[in-house]
């Protein structure tokens, strides 16, 4: 079986806390999960814990961690564009600590963000990991809403038959149809170039920049992997940074942000492991 041991380690002048789960024979390639904040090493329903035992006992090491200021980690607490410090000594932990020469990320929600605009500046990184990247603005949110609640909504025989007999607010429901199709059609920010939120075109820039392969997990049910969708379908750069050869998408339907069914986090695990397995055989 692979072993777990916990450790403190510095970041800067602040102690922060790890579980390596090794393997039990010598690799090449190892894992550091990042985590969406404010999240700690567990994960949501034990994700964290789960997939690092799962990757382990495959033959991978795995490196979780709290980031400075969330869970057992001391300091001051910051958010995912500033924990570039944090995702470079925990890459240092697992390279030192078990040999390793190459470094996965994998990061869900703003920490697939976070290591999109951090991978490129590490040669040590040869691969990401990215579930649901948050990409939030009030123009993408209003276009993932349109397409995955509005325009179902006005195509349903029952929406029209409560209207009818007045069992629903037809103004307000109006009103924020009008409010998120304003927004969507270009009143909001824009979604990448000049003007746009500043870490999202750090991220496309990062990950354009960065040329390894990408595994991107997308939720079917899941408004922040819906915006991320739009955003994709509106932008030309995002197109292309998204359709390279050494970008796979893996769809999971019917999953939620957090993948918080067994059954869901199995995929994840899953579809993670053949795609390490594809790493370890292109470079036999």
């Amino acid at each position: 079986m692979p072993e777990e041991a916990a450790f403190a380690f510095p970041i800067g002048e602040d102690t922060a806390i790890g579980i390596l789960h090794t393997a039990q024979a010598a690799a090449d390639l190892g894992v550091v999960i990042i985590v969406g904040g404010p999240q700690t090493r567990v994960g949501s329903h034990r994700q964290f814990v789960l997939l690092a035992r799962r990757l382990a006992a495959a033959g991978y090491p795995v490196f979780r961690f709290d980031y400075r200021g969330i869970g057992d980690s001391g300091g001051t607490a910051r958010d995912f564009e500033a924990v570039d410090e944090d995702v470079r000594v925990a890459v240092d932990e697992l390279v030192e600590r078990t040999g390793v020469t190459r470094v996965v990320l994998w990061g869900l929600c703003d920490a697939a963000s976070a290591a999109m605009m951090y991978a490129h500046r590490d040669a040590r990184v040869s691969a990401l990991a990215l579930a649901n990247p948050w990409v939030h603005s009030p123009h993408t949110e209003a276009r993932a809403r349109l397409q995955t609640y509005y325009w179902g909504r006005l195509g349903s025989r029952d929406f029209w038959h409560k209207l009818a007999r007045f069992d629903v607010d037809w103004r307000d429901s109006f009103e924020s149809l009008a409010g998120y199709l304003g927004r969507a059609m270009g009143r909001g920010r824009p979604v990448s170039g000049q003007g746009a939120q500043q870490f999202i075109v750090r991220m496309l820039e990062g990950w354009q920049r960065f040329t390894g392969p990408s595994l991107l997990l997308l939720s079917g049910d899941d408004l922040t992997a819906a915006e991320f969708r739009a955003l994709a379908a509106q932008s030309r750069a995002w197109q292309v940074a998204a359709a390279r050869d050494c970008v796979q998408t893996v769809a999971l339907a019917e999953a939620n942000h957090t993948f918080s069914s067994a059954a869901w986090r199995a995929q994840v695990e899953d579809a993670t492991l053949a795609w390490l397995r594809n790493l370890v055989d292109e470079t036999t």
